[in-house]
This record gives structure tokens, C-alpha cells and sequence, in this order.
């Protein structure tokens, strides 16, 4: 063993996918001393699946990530190749915008600015153990990591990053070999390590599909989706006209036929999912092809997307087709594609399993209640997906800084983020299959827009120290723009006059009395952008601004129930459980509840009330008993 006493750090992160940059570089600026630990300087910020960023819900998740003060959105921007927004034709709650990366120009910017980040460090190591020492209260704390070679550094507080390394095997066909993603080497040992601490493990899945020479392709005859002309970016610090200069890259669409299916059914057994070799749990909302076929019997085709992996790469990534079969099988289901006859793949698909987490072991703030100072992001969670990781990881960094300062830790409220639901639902109800973020998952979506991201988040992130003062106070500004121009649509009242011919036009109800600028936004079939025509004296706002202005207007009324309902909640949420509680000794609580309590100890009783096996009439003694308590 090396014994160097200079080997100390605040602040160790054990892994430099998105969850672990985003926890890094989250503690680093708000001045604590952090070591990023890294299997290879060459897969920081390594996007083993698609490149791309966003998308339903997940678009969300990165507008929050840059209201915080994180950094995968402006990374985003800088590498679009294209933008596009989802759900067009719905409302804007569930509107997500979702942009096509360059793969390594993405990893190259992320690790610069890893490396130019003052208190920080990067530092390619394995780690195969954590060290703790016992509490008064008859716990554990983190006192170090070890790495391969043998060093022990010193640390006050460690985050666990590994994303699908830890313990990581490959499958391809009959094929299985030790691996991470992309051929890189396993976590190995610390898997054994965390067991040793009591923390509990399990094996999830997932996979990913071949990438095909983009020369090899015949674009001919399969479907150009462009991308969106001025795109607003993710963050707040690219300008908003950034990428409207942007050449943005075509990606395609090409379907499977009864052809394709017949491959892959005739193969089935062949599949390592289905030969029986893989034993984890894959993710539900993102399977197989073999998996769809399976599960989908009637569905005579599926739809996959063609999208390139970067400017300066002929590999494309055909979203929609990851496997395991083995690769002969791989070739003969891709030369099925209408223009993929002739196509060479340049790397196999694969599928993956992995050591990982029950989140349920953790608090509210991402530490184990286990091991105090150790906190968890990401897959190591039990999550799938490059947003959930980051939204993770920055949350984890925030409050192991904070643990490491001795204040308080932030806890995001369900009501306030979709990063504060998918928290509240990995350690409440925890997850049995990789977790992905989806509008569905909030009941308060109408709340959680993108474009108020911003207004419901940067003050949390200037409070805790990522959002400096000049930012801080361009978002006060564009807060009071917005709510400066929505009274004045409010007050400004128009006549039939004036209003009914540009009404009819499109269509509209003529007016027999007057109404508000607001009145008439507040029709489906009338945007922001149209009033223009009748409203001349309208401030110049960004696109951002009027986007918010526009549907914070038009989801007023439907918001206004959901602030009710937040309001009601959060008389639940206000109620706090200590953590001292002894669940098996309150009279009149069930016994599954009080397992169930004393198994996730949940910070509030709101909190408990989401809690599979607890029902109202637990929660009613539970506020009894705080009451006489």
C-alpha cells in the first residue's frame, strides 16, 4: 500500500461519465477540493449510445441542469449538429427539445473544461475500494477511496459515478466477455467493496446497436428529417441566436418489414437476452429490437431513426435497433433495410450488464444512509439515460459540497423539477428496471415547462453558489420583462373594432365587447407571434421571453389548480419525520407500513404518502402521533 500523506481531497467522484462531470464540476465551483476519477482519460464524457441530448421529458431535465448551474447544456449547444422539438402539436408541457451531438467534439469540450476548472482535478485511476470508519452514533463514514495501484486518498465525502462499468460484462450472441461500454475496461472490486459496507446491489441491462458506414447507406430511398429553423438553445449562457447559424445535419428515417422480423424471429434463441445469458434487467421504455418484435407481434413495422455520430465520422447510429444477436445475424436483419442493402457495419451491436445501486438506500440528497458522506448518481442509481445521470450528479454534487462545508443540503421538491421527481421516485418507490424520465412520471407537468426552467431553479443555483452575480441578475431582468409584458397584455383592452378582422381571418369568434390582449392569446388557434398584427406597441423580447409570456397565458387557468394542489401537498411535505423514529412502536400503524417506513425512512409525510404499502389511514396516525410528539 502507498501511504502518501498528499494524496487528500475534499471531494472524491468515482466515475467521469455525465453524472460524475456534472457532480465535479458542481463542487469544484462552489470551492471545494475535488479529484475526478477517471478508467481513461479518453472516455470523459464518452457517449457509448446515441450522441444526442434531450428529447421527451429529458429536454426538460437539461434546461433544469443549466438553471442549477450545470454544465451538459451549454456543452449541447456548442456541439449541435441538429435541433429539433418534440411534441409539436401538443402543449407546451410537454414540449421537449432534443439535438443530435457531435460525439467527440462533446467528449473534447467536456474534458477541457475539466481540466481548466480551478479546485479541480482529473485523475485517471480505478477505484476498487472505499474506506469508512465508524460514527458515535454507531454508523459509518467515508474517510477515503483506493485505487488498482494500491494509493489511498483521503477524502471528506465521495460520489459513485460508474455508470454501466462497474462489474460490466458484454454480450454478443453466444459471446460474453468482461468489458464496459465501447470495449473500455470494467470496474472491478469495488462492486465487493460496497457489499462489504452493507450497501445493496443488483444487475440491470442495457445494450446498444451497430453503427454503419454512412457511405455504405443508399439516402435515396429512406426518409430526410430536417432539422428546426432558430432553435432556442439550452442555456441561458449561449446566446439565443447561436444556432440559428448553425448548418444543421440531415438525419433520417427507415422502418423494419416483414423481412427484418423474419431474421430476427428465425435467430430468437441466438440472442443472449433470450439464450438465457443475460440474467439483469433491461429498460422497458428503450428495448431491444428482438425485445419489440417479441412484445409487439402485431406491429408489422417499427421505426428507427439514422443519425451521424459527427461531423468528421462516417459512422451513423440506427436508434431504435440495438441487440444482441451475433454478427452474422447482425448483418443479414441490417441488409433487410430499404437502403441498407449493401451497408458495413463499423462496430457490432452489443448489450451490457452491470453492478448498480438500489436507490432506495438513499436519502432525498443522493447520500447512503449507510455510509454517511457517500452519496450515489446516475446509473449507478439505476437510471438509464445521459440527462437522468447529469440531473443526478449535479444534485449529488451540490450536496456533498455542501456536506463538506457542514450546511444544509438542498432537497427539490416534486412540485418544482422534474430532477425533484426523478429523485423522489428512485428513493421512495425506488425502480426495478432502468429508470427513464417521461412527462408522465409528473403530476405537476403543467408547472414544469422548459422555457420557466430558469425562474424555477436559478435562484437555488446563485443560492448554493453556481450562478454568479452577472447571471443572476440577467435572469432578475428577464424575469421582470416577462412579468411586465404579461400585465400589459392583461390591461390592454382592444374593441370589436379593432380586433374582429383580424379574428375572422383565421377563423375566430368575433368579439361584442371589448377584451385584453391576454383574452384573446388565451385562444388555442392565436400565438403570440400573430397578435402582432393588432398589438404594435409591443416590447422586443427574445425568443425565450416571448415564449414564456405566451404560455404562462395560456396555462394559467390549468396552472392556477395545479398551484392548489401544490399548496394542499405541501402541508404534507412541510411536516417533517425525524429520523430517529422508531416505526415498529407507534400504535395503530400497520405492520407492512411500518416496514415499509422504517425500511426508506422518508423525510416528510408527504414523502410517505408515496410510499407503495402505505396507505391514508398510516398516515393518519403518523400525523396523531407528530402531534403528540
Amino acid at each position: 500500500m502507498i501511504n502518501n500523506e498528499e494524496l487528500n481531497t475534499q471531494l472524491a467522484v468515482i466515475g467521469a461519465g455525465h453524472a460524475g462531470i456534472e457532480a465535479a464540476l458542481a463542487a469544484a465551483r462552489m470551492g471545494v477540493d475535488t479529484v475526478l476519477f477517471t478508467l481513461s482519460l479518453d472516455a470523459v464524457a464518452n457517449m457509448p449510445c446515441n450522441p444526442s441530448i434531450g428529447g421527451t421529458a429529458k429536454g426538460h431535465l437539461v434546461y433544469e441542469i443549466d438553471a442549477l448551474g450545470g454544465e451538459m447544456g451549454r456543452a449541447a449547444d456548442l456541439v449541435t449538429l441538429q435541433s429539433r422539438t418534440l411534441n409539436t402539436g401538443k402543449g407546451a408541457a410537454v414540449q421537449s427539445k432534443r439535438i443530435q451531438a457531435d460525439r467527440k467534439k462533446y467528449q473534447s469540450l467536456m474534458k477541457h473544461t475539466l481540466e481548466t476548472t480551478p479546485n479541480l482535478r482529473l485523475v485517471q485511476a480505478e477505484i476498487v475500494a472505499i474506506r469508512t470508519e465508524p460514527t458515535t452514533d454507531g454508523g459509518k463514514r467515508i474517510t477515503g477511496v483506493e485505487t488498482r495501484l494500491g494509493e489511498i486518498w483521503g477524502c471528506q465525502a465521495a460520489v459513485i459515478a460508474t455508470g454501466t462499468y462497474l462489474e460490466g460484462t458484454v454480450f454478443v450472441g453466444n459471446v460474453s466477455y468482461d468489458a464496459g461500454p465501447d470495449n473500455q475496461l470494467p470496474s472491478k472490486g469495488l462492486s465487493a467493496s460496497l457489499i462489504k459496507e452493507g450497501i445493496l446491489l443488483r444487475r440491470f441491462k442495457t445494450g446498444t446497436p451497430a453503427r454503419v458506414s454512412q457511405r455504405s447507406i443508399d439516402f435515396s430511398v429512406i426518409e430526410e428529417q430536417p432539422g428546426e429553423d432558430a432553435p432556442i438553445p439550452f442555456s441561458a449562457r449561449t446566446p439565443e441566436d447561436y444556432l440559428s447559424g448553425v448548418r444543421q445535419i440531415p438525419c433520417h428515417i427507415v422502418y423494419t418489414n416483414a423481412e427484418t422480423h423474419r431474421v430476427i424471429l428465425d435467430n430468437l434463441t441466438r440472442s443472449a437476452m433470450y439464450s438465457g445469458k443475460i440474467h439483469g434487467t433491461g429498460p422497458r421504455y428503450c428495448p431491444s429490437i428482438e425485445d419489440k418484435l417479441v412484445r409487439f407481434a402485431d406491429k408489422e413495422r417499427h421505426q428507427l431513426f439514422v443519425e451521424p455520430l459527427g461531423a468528421d465520422t462516417e459512422e451513423m447510429y440506427i436508434q431504435g435497433f440495438s441487440t444482441s444477436l451475433p454478427t452474422d445475424v447482425q448483418h443479414r436483419m441490417l441488409h433487410t433495410l430499404p437502403g441498407f442493402s449493401h451497408a458495413e457495419i463499423m462496430r457490432y451491436a452489443y448489450a451490457i450488464e452491470y453492478d448498480c445501486a438500489d436507490p432506495t438506500q438513499m436519502r432525498a440528497t443522493l447520500e447512503f444512509r449507510q455510509v454517511s458522506g457517500l452519496f450515489g448518481a446516475g446509473q449507478f442509481n439505476g437510471t438509464s439515460g445521459y440527462e437522468e445521470a447529469a440531473a443526478q450528479g449535479l444534485v449529488a454534487g451540490i450536496n456533498a459540497a455542501l456536506r463538506v462545508k457542514g450546511q444544509e443540503p438542498i432537497v427539490l421538491p416534486r412540485a418544482e423539477s422534474y430532477i425533484g421527481t426523478l429523485i423522489d421516485d428512485l428513493v421512495i418507490k425506488g425502480t426495478n428496471e432502468p429508470y427513464r424520465m417521461m412527462t408522465s412520471r409528473s403530476e405537476y407537468r403543467l408547472l414544469l415547462r422548459q422555457d420557466n426552467a430558469d425562474s424555477r431553479l436559478t435562484p437555488i443555483g446563485h443560492r448554493v453558489g453556481l450562478i454568479d452575480d452577472v447571471r443572476y441578475a440577467r435572469f432578475l431582468q428577464k424575469q421582470t420583462r416577462i412579468g411586465t409584458e404579461k400585465s400589459r397584455l392583461e390591461h390592454t383592452v382592444l374593441s370589436p373594432l379593432a380586433a374582429n378582422p383580424f379574428l375572422e381571418a383565421r377563423g375566430e369568434t368575433p368579439l361584442k365587447s371589448g377584451a385584453s390582449l391576454a383574452d384573446l392569446l388565451r385562444r388555442p388557434g392565436i400565438s403570440y407571434g400573430a397578435l402582432c398584427e393588432i398589438d404594435p406597441n409591443r416590447p422586443d423580447l427574445t425568443p425565450s421571453e416571448r415564449l414564456t409570456v405566451e404560455s404562462d397565458i395560456k396555462y394559467a387557468g390549468y396552472a392556477s389548480r395545479q398551484v392548489a394542489e401544490v399548496r394542499r401537498q405541501g402541508r404534507l411535505e412541510e411536516k417533517k419525520l425525524p429520523d430517529t423514529i422508531d416505526y415498529t412502536q407507534i400504535k395503530g400503524l400497520r405492520i407492512e407500513a411500518a416496514q415499509k417506513l422504517s425500511k426508506l425512512r422518508p423525510l416528510t409525510i408527504g414523502q410517505a404518502s408515496r410510499i407503495s404499502g402505505v396507505n391514508p389511514a398510516d398516515i393518519s396516525v403518523l400525523l396523531i402521533y407528530l402531534g403528540l410528539h
